[in-house]
């Protein structure tokens, strides 16, 4: 990579040190650039502001999607200090970056006692098998609302 990723893969590992030593977090930072300008920033916030989905990646994309007033971040890179959890996988996915630079891999968050590692299996299990009962219930009066969603003529899709 260039001096310019190396330069914001930086300032993303300086948020990560930054909000750990500040007591907000584990070490995990993130930034959001657009063009050379950095739009969004997120530093873990879990225990900070007891939001388990407060995650560096998170916070950053919530950022920038507010500054730009949009929901997807086309034309965007992320840079983040680690390898994003399943969570943040989600996140990215659904915001639609045109590229993710990370730093450390899922491995080394899970040396530090990050172990994602049972979420990914849970997610490959079938529901009946997951640890958290996934109970389903009142599927018609769920399909009433999609069905309601399909026929609105004002909906902005995402």
């Amino acid at each position: 990579m260039g001096k310019r990723e190396a330069h914001f893969m930086q300032l993303a590992i300086d948020l990560a040190l930054e909000g750990m030593q500040q007591g907000k977090g584990g070490p995990f930072g993130a930034i959001v650039v657009k063009g050379d300008e950095i739009i969004g920033r997120g530093a873990n916030q879990v225990p900070a502001t007891s939001d388990p989905t407060a995650h560096a990646e998170v916070v950053a994309i919530r950022e920038a999607c507010r500054k730009l007033g949009t929901f997807e971040l086309s034309g965007c890179e992320i840079y983040t200090s680690c390898e994003p959890c399943p969570m943040c996988l989600g996140a990215i996915y659904w915001a639609r970056p045109d590229r993710v630079y990370y730093a450390g891999t899922r491995a080394d968050a899970a040396g530090a006692g990050f172990d994602d590692a049972f979420i990914y299996k849970e997610i490959s299990l079938p529901l009946a098998e997951r640890s958290i009962p996934m109970i389903p219930m009142m599927k018609e009066e769920a399909l009433s609302v999609f069905a309601a969603w399909r026929q609105k003529a004002d909906k902005q899709r995402y």
